[in-house]
């Protein structure tokens, strides 16, 4: 257990007794030679009187005679007032020190201290290194100490994620047991349980930087949506968006934050592969008229058929398509809120017409799904460029961005023209996470037959 009482310092210091009309003259004369120590205020109250003012010198003073101030401003001074030397004590204790100075004290030496951790709302993420483990508690209390009551719960990370909807499994170190939490971003607000979904903070400017790039009306296919990081903000934007997840806690959340931020007449969510999902937008039913299967059918609402499981032969089987619902769009103007207005544009029910942009933000597998692509596109039915892909991925060094629009090509069938990679962040010393954008090739995608089956 941490002994709180072993960070205490008591300093032994010089204080000056002056009429408390004269403290802003005081420090003016006394600048350089007051205490200067972080969040303590030099000019505190004289137990003793409440019409002065104790004045405390700096620690490099050392004699009560105050030779350590230049004469002239003592002089300065004794003209306006009468000067009392008292003696001082300040002792600085737990409470005053950050949380890298408790640390260093705690751990042993040459261990690395824990410098940063990730904000999820009221919670604190911490990914302990296995050399810390046994010290996992007092570091956990630290943090939560020294950053209290912004941050109510600290967890870590248990061991590697290795179910399907890659969300990680923590253990509360202190705090309340509570994972349900908010976060605002850019305008949105997000709500989100941090155990049952996947969240990432500091990916925070690479969503709006990708939703700069979208314009009022285009139509966006988000495969691995998440709670709506990008759908969210694309959807107050004006953008639609076709927004999928194979978890079916991402898209209750999502579902709610559509409802919280007042996008969800420009969302529709889906619970589904993500290849059976962009197959199904794509797919042309027998009759431009004839409405979608119950499976694909989602309101303006955020509507969405929870926990529904579907497998990849349902693809070939299926035919798609969309209800069209009234959206209101939301603009920003400058020195001004979202605002929203009730316009003619609709959301598209022919999604195998046009879309402008597909999102893959799943780095560790992302790009195992672009043969999804292949001739799934129907010429005849399309209007319009082809989208452009954004294929988020994982780069380590001895790899190159070279190798991964190889990787890409092939899965595509397809040569890529000009692809652009932006890199996002640094995931590991030797580990990049970027974000790959290129048009989809038209060799890739295009159907030249019309089926249907």
């Amino acid at each position: 257990m941490l002994d709180e009482s072993k960070f205490d310092l008591q300093l032994k210091l010089w204080a000056l007794r002056i009429p408390r009309e004269l403290c802003k003259v005081a420090t003016k004369l006394l600048n350089g030679h007051m205490l200067d120590r972080p969040r303590i205020k030099p000019i505190t109250e004289d137990p003793n009187s409440e019409k002065t003012r104790y004045v405390i010198l700096s620690e490099k003073v050392q004699n009560p005679d105050l030779s350590d101030i230049p004469t002239q401003k003592l002089n300065e001074l004794e003209k306006l007032c009468k000067i009392e030397t008292v003696p001082y004590t300040l002792t600085l204790g737990y409470s005053y020190w950050g949380a890298d100075h408790v640390l260093k004290q705690v751990l042993p030496p040459g261990l690395e201290i824990p410098s940063s951790f990730e904000t999820i709302g009221h919670i604190a993420h911490l990914n302990i290194p296995d050399e810390l483990l046994p010290y996992k508690d007092v570091i956990a209390k630290v943090i939560y100490d020294k950053n209290h009551p912004r941050i109510q719960t600290v967890v870590n990370k248990v061991g590697s994620i290795a179910n399907e909807f890659r969300v990680p499994k923590f253990e509360v170190l202190v705090g309340k047991p509570d994972m349900a939490t908010e976060v605002k971003q850019y305008g949105a607000t997000f709500k989100l349980d941090y155990g049952l979904v996947y969240w990432n903070s500091r990916l925070e400017h690479e969503h709006i930087r990708l939703v700069n790039k979208f314009d009022q009306g285009d139509i966006i296919c988000d495969m691995f949506a998440g709670i709506g990081p990008f759908a969210i903000p694309a959807a107050q934007k004006g953008c639609f968006v076709y927004a999928n997840d194979l978890n079916p806690d991402s898209v209750r959340y999502l579902k709610i934050n559509a409802d919280v931020n007042k996008a969800n007449n420009n969302i529709r969510a889906y619970n589904m592969d993500a290849r059976v999902f962009v197959s199904r937008l794509m797919t042309v039913p027998d009759s431009e008229s004839e409405v979608v299967d119950s499976s694909l059918v989602s309101s303006g609402t955020c509507n969405v058929q929870e926990n529904m499981k579907a497998n990849t032969e349902e693809k070939n089987s299926e035919n798609g398509s969309l209800k069209c619902v009234d959206a209101h769009v939301a603009f920003k103007t400058k020195g001004s809120k979202n605002k929203r207005l009730k316009t003619s544009v609709s959301f598209t029910n022919k999604s195998w017409e046009h879309i402008d942009h597909v999102i893959m933000n799943l780095p560790a597998s992302a790009l195992q799904f672009l043969d999804v692509f292949r001739s799934l596109i129907q010429r005849k039915y399309w209007k319009g460029s082809l989208p452009w892909i954004h294929c988020y991925c994982f780069i380590r060094s001895n790899e190159t961005q070279d190798s991964v629009v190889s990787e890409a090509e092939s899965l595509l069938n397809a040569k890529i023209n000009e692809p652009v990679f932006h890199r996002v962040r640094d995931v590991a010393p030797n580990k990049a996470m970027y974000c790959l954008t290129f048009r989809l090739p038209e060799e890739a995608c295009i159907n030249e037959e019309i089926t249907n089956s």
